[in-house]
């Protein structure tokens, strides 16, 4: 909600009515923009992404859980985001604007240099040879690709 009104009465009778969000004016378009991202990173995505699975690694995305050689990895959110674009785009090489914009927003673009970090993170984290990628690929001058590797049938699970 964008509006004048700016006592706590008008604010909690907003949220209570639904609101999502509240914003007084004046406000700075950075601050809407930030508000804006935050409120798509709180949106559930359109159709679930199945569970990756091959041999080696085991990706749940509506649980959030990766697995490596059956043991539990922990990646930070933004790895994880990463992780989830480019399984998205499995096969397809994904530049790195378009990654950049999709996990740290419209404003980022340019700063390869945090997806060389990042990327290096996640490849210590679910690669068996992080210096010879079977998984995430570097597509030079474009961005990374992830390259599924002889998927196995997500797990069934278990009836109590």
């Amino acid at each position: 909600m964008l509006t004048v009104r700016s006592t706590e009465h008008d604010k909690v009778l907003a949220l209570d009515a639904g609101a999502d969000d509240y914003v007084v004016k004046p406000f700075s378009i950075e601050e809407l923009l930030a508000r804006i991202r935050a409120a798509l990173r709180r949106m559930p995505s359109a159709e679930p992404i199945p569970t990756y699975v091959s041999t080696d690694l085991e990706i749940d995305f509506e649980r959030r859980k990766v697995l490596v050689q059956g043991r539990p990895v922990r990646l930070t959110p933004k790895e994880f985001e990463i992780l989830r674009q480019l399984v998205l785009s499995q096969g397809k090489p994904l530049e790195h604007r378009r990654l950049l914009q999709a996990v740290w927003g419209p404003d980022y673009g340019n700063e390869t240099e945090y997806l060389r970090v990042f990327i290096n993170q996640l490849r210590k984290k679910i690669e068996p040879d992080p210096a010879h990628p079977k998984y995430i690929h570097t597509e030079p001058w474009v961005g990374y690709r992830f390259e599924p590797v002889e998927t196995l049938p997500a797990p069934k699970p278990k009836k109590k």
